[in-house]
């Protein structure tokens, strides 16, 4: 697993970014490169924005319970899977203005560092350690580049 907390996994990541391009078509899945930042970009805005509401009662429980550890775990996530809603991107996008976004919030994620995620509060699923951190990032940034080809 990349670690995006270090310059050199942000780095990584950032260079596949760089070689997306408006043109560039999915291996899989129905979404565009442009919708596929915009998607990527979300898990993000939980972080550092106030934009989405947090889950609550029963819905928080469940989320924790089942899809905490499919969402934190090592197991790559499948082609083609389910995604909740705040990831859905409907509307259009630009593709230079998420590409531009996604890399800022790579960069701002990796000079915080680890010692800001250790024990932070996720938007869904409670206080996470740094490798559940990381796992998160990485796993969920690599399945959509690698669908993109990148």
């Amino acid at each position: 697993m990349t670690n995006v907390f270090t310059e050199k996994g942000t780095s990584e990541f950032i260079n596949r970014i760089h070689n997306l391009t408006p043109e560039t078509k999915p291996q899989w899945g129905k979404m565009s490169v442009e919708k596929m930042l915009a998607h990527c970009n979300v898990t993000y805005e939980l972080i550092y924005e106030d934009k989405h509401p947090r889950p609550k009662g029963l819905k928080k429980l469940l989320i924790k319970l089942l899809i905490k550890n499919y969402v934190v775990g090592d197991k790559p996530f499948k082609k083609n899977g389910g995604t909740a809603p705040a990831f859905l991107i409907r509307d259009e996008r630009k593709f230079k203005t998420e590409k531009e976004r996604l890399i800022q919030h790579l960069e701002k994620t990796q000079q915080l560092g680890e010692s800001h995620f250790n024990g932070k509060e996720s938007h869904s699923f409670g206080p996470l350690t740094i490798k559940e951190w990381n796992t998160m990032f990485s796993k969920h940034l690599d399945h959509h580049l690698t669908q993109f080809g990148v």
